[in-house]
């Protein structure tokens, strides 16, 4: 089995270079977050039983569990400039969402979300604010399903809520 990263080398459907060899989770080298080893299993699991599927790390979040909370998932600025990716970018004080400031007296929160220039791809959101931790899945499935702006305008997200934040940054565009 080839290793990488010291990892054991996979493509984007948790193949190794051994035919019908498999690897995810941290054996792979590549995260060692829980959420993610779980993702690749599922991956696995689907190729294995006829189910084509692909992993897309891409959509797998990051959150740090801090006061206030920070999470993401996708492209920053600095990851879309260094491959070469065109985008633009648009953000939003949390405070815009009025459960937030009920919330989080004084707190501090942004959301930002960086779409594909040609088509309005959502390519990363990053959000800044309590609770991002629990937010930051709608931008994980919009990431996961290719959605663009003009598709996101579209979903309907319950008010009163802080993650009504996320749609409302897509307005920002």
């Amino acid at each position: 089995v080839e290793l990488d990263r010291g990892g054991i080398k996979v493509d984007e459907k948790m193949r190794t270079n051994v035919p019908n060899v498999f690897a995810a989770g941290d054996v792979t080298g590549f995260s060692l977050l829980a959420h993610t080893a779980s993702r690749e299993g599922e991956v696995v699991v689907n190729n294995l039983t006829g189910k084509d599927d692909i992993m897309r790390y891409n959509a797998i979040p990051g959150v740090v569990y801090i006061n206030p909370e920070i999470a993401g998932v996708g492209e920053t600025e600095e990851s879309a400039r260094a491959k070469g990716i065109a985008y633009k970018v648009a953000r939003l004080s949390m405070a815009y969402a009025g459960r937030f400031v009920a919330e989080n007296e004084g707190g501090v929160g942004l959301c930002k979300v960086l779409a594909g220039e040609k088509y309005g791809e959502v390519i990363g959101v990053h959000m800044l604010g309590n609770p991002s931790s629990e937010m930051i899945y709608g931008a994980c499935l919009a990431i996961e399903q290719e959605m663009t702006l003009e598709e996101m305008k579209e979903v309907v997200f319950p008010h009163p809520t802080v993650s009504e934040i996320f749609k409302e940054v897509i307005f920002e565009f």
